[in-house]
């Protein structure tokens, strides 16, 4: 169990940055990001391309798939604070679904509709506790995460630049009034959480089911890990990843429960809301 707990840091490692990066983006950009997952998805699987088919390595092959995944998580944030700088959090996350759908649908006419070879660039393992083995794999995800978490609760309490990406976020049309760029501060948030979840994705996918669909529902696990900090504390993001992980790998050691694991996201989001809404079901129960 222990190590089946051990083993689940790694998924819950990559949940935590997804998880972060939803974060971000609620609390700067104002909106869920449902295609913050099948960006990174699409970056990974142009790395593979460059791999399998035009045989360059595999980091130069990941370099300039995670900069694509950037690019592309910028382009659908251009067209969001074009077309929807005025529209409410509800409208403007709404919409993200779209870019799901398409660039899963891309995916499959340009690469097929079947995992992709995905090889590790990361592997091996890091050291041993007790009876339970640590990969690198595991290091290397939870640590990205803290990092990430760490560096974002950095730059936007200490720098101007997260002065003014957190003015943006609170009082935007005051923000535009005191001459603050908010449209290349918005799209630079779309950039960087892009770049960001096709980084994790290209370490994590290998070992994960690799196909377009199963890696794009990785915003599932992550808006439950989100959820956890209500979409707004980056430190409640890391530590509901980290525990949905470890839960899930839990759970796969356990013949009885291992189908419930994939459903543990879904009983997370759903218990997490119940308990949310406790206060006014008491008291109407008064």
């Amino acid at each position: 169990m222990v190590q089946g707990a051990i083993a689940g840091l790694a998924a819950g490692g990559l949940y935590a940055v997804l998880a972060v990066c939803l974060t971000l983006m609620s609390r700067l950009v104002r909106v869920v990001n449902f295609s913050q997952a099948a960006v990174g998805m699409m970056g990974g699987f142009i790395a593979v391309w460059f791999v399998s088919r035009l045989g360059w390595d595999i980091w130069t092959a990941s370099i300039v798939g995670i900069i694509i995944g950037g690019v592309l998580s910028a382009i659908i944030g251009w067209i969001v604070a074009q077309w929807l700088s005025e529209a409410d959090t509800s409208t403007r996350s709404a919409v993200t679904v779209g870019p799901l759908l398409l660039l899963i649908s891309l995916s499959f006419i340009l690469f097929g509709n079947k995992p992709q070879p995905f090889k590790p660039i990361i592997a091996g393992r890091a050291f041993v506790i007790g009876n339970a083995s640590v990969s690198w794999l595991t290091v290397t995800t939870v640590t990205l995460a803290i990092v990430v978490a760490l560096v974002a609760k950095l730059v936007l309490s200490k720098t101007s630049i997260g002065t003014k990406l957190r003015a943006l976020s609170e009082r935007p049309t005051t923000a535009e009034l005191i001459g603050i760029p908010s449209k290349p501060l918005s799209i630079s948030v779309w950039f960087i959480t892009g770049i960001l979840s096709s980084l994790v994705i290209i370490i994590v996918a290998p070992s994960q089911a690799n196909d377009a669909t199963s890696l794009s529902m990785l915003i599932v696990p992550a808006a439950a890990a989100a959820l956890l900090g209500a979409f707004r504390r980056l430190d409640m993001a890391v530590v509901g990843g980290l525990l949905l992980g470890v839960l899930q790998g839990i759970a796969a050691q356990i013949d009885q429960i291992a189908v419930v694991r994939n459903f543990l996201p879904f009983i997370f989001i759903v218990g997490f809301l119940l308990w949310m809404q406790r206060k006014e079901v008491w008291d109407a129960a008064r």
